[in-house]
């Protein structure tokens, strides 16, 4: 199904974009590029500058003063927000105090969490939607940092029933090139987290056998080009390097700037944790590396800075 099938007029072609941080505003940009130019765009972030920098670099953007009101004019809502209690507030404040208007839409509101979050909120908040009658809640965590959410190469892993995959397709081909439907509603979100839980301890693997090399006087780009061409190869080394320098257009070469903040790696590793737990597992080596990342985040500069300066702080260490 294309875009411009899923639009078509009044409400049932306004989508709404809720959270324009590191990794929304990128996304909203490609969104509203992407949909007819008759469609609409109703975008909203606490961060009201922000918001209003959309609407001044493209025709059709609309800036709510809520999430709610995101919701009342919009027939398809994309969010895309830090953490679970910010995915819970956002969802309930645009279901409450009434019921959402159904005038204009031919079909259900469909609410597309692209946020990184714990099953057990994804699903719960699934429950509240259905339960209210407003609409379809899917959990749709996104891969590919921000290079991918500018680039729209982002991959979806999505959570949703059998017959909502053409309609979330369609939305989510404009912002990335894989989706990759992966079970029912939340298995989405516990691919995502499996995914970021080795992610998490690679880059401490990465960052230590830096250090060690450093410590033996081996070349770093020596060393790097035999991992990536060896069993050590991951994305650290290939895409992420921890070592300022190796790879140029990356954090590290930029002063540990942008990239995947220390504290929201180091979050969503305590989520795969306690989902996991929840499920009756105990990793072992992600109860290690959770201990190690919370040291990081004493460090007010570190907790902001791209999880790869990880590096950096063991070498202070």
């Amino acid at each position: 199904m294309s875009a411009t099938k899923a639009a078509t007029t009044g409400l049932n072609a306004t989508y709404g974009f809720i959270g324009l941080g590191h990794m929304g505003y990128p996304m909203a940009v490609n969104l509203r590029s992407k949909i007819p130019r008759s469609a609409r765009l109703v975008v909203f972030d606490t961060n009201r500058a922000v918001s209003d920098k959309l609407a001044e670099q493209f025709d059709g953007v609309e800036v709510a003063n809520t999430a709610r009101e995101v919701a009342e004019k919009s027939a398809t809502i994309v969010t895309v927000l830090p953490r679970p209690q910010h995915v819970q507030s956002v969802i309930r404040s645009m279901l409450q105090p009434t019921k959402l208007p159904l005038d204009g839409l031919d079909k259900k509101r469909l609410f597309i969490d692209c946020s990184t979050i714990d099953p057990g909120t994804s699903g719960a908040l699934a429950e509240e939607v259905k339960f209210s009658g407003q609409g379809d809640f899917v959990d749709a965590p996104m891969s590919g940092g921000a290079v991918g959410a500018r680039d729209a190469t982002l991959t979806f892993m999505v959570g949703a029933s059998e017959e909502l995959k053409d309609r979330v397709h369609a939305v989510l081909i404009m912002l990335g090139k894989k989706i990759v439907f992966v079970g029912p509603q939340t298995s989405g979100v516990k691919a995502k987290l499996a995914n970021n839980y080795i992610l998490a301890i690679a880059n401490i693997g990465a960052a230590e056998a830096m250090r060690m090399a450093t410590a033996w006087n081996i070349d770093i780009t020596t060393l790097t080009d035999i991992i990536n061409s060896s069993t050590g190869r991951c994305w650290p080394t290939e895409a992420n390097h921890p070592v300022p320098g190796i790879i140029q257009d990356s954090p590290s070469s930029r002063g540990y700037t942008g990239g995947f903040a220390t504290a929201l790696m180091n979050k969503d590793l305590h989520l795969a944790l306690m989902g996991a737990a929840q499920a009756g597992f105990e990793p072992s080596l992600g109860r290690v590396a959770h201990e190690l990342y919370c040291e990081v985040e004493k460090d007010e500069e570190m907790k902001n800075q791209d999880c790869s300066v990880m590096y950096k702080f063991l070498g202070g260490r």
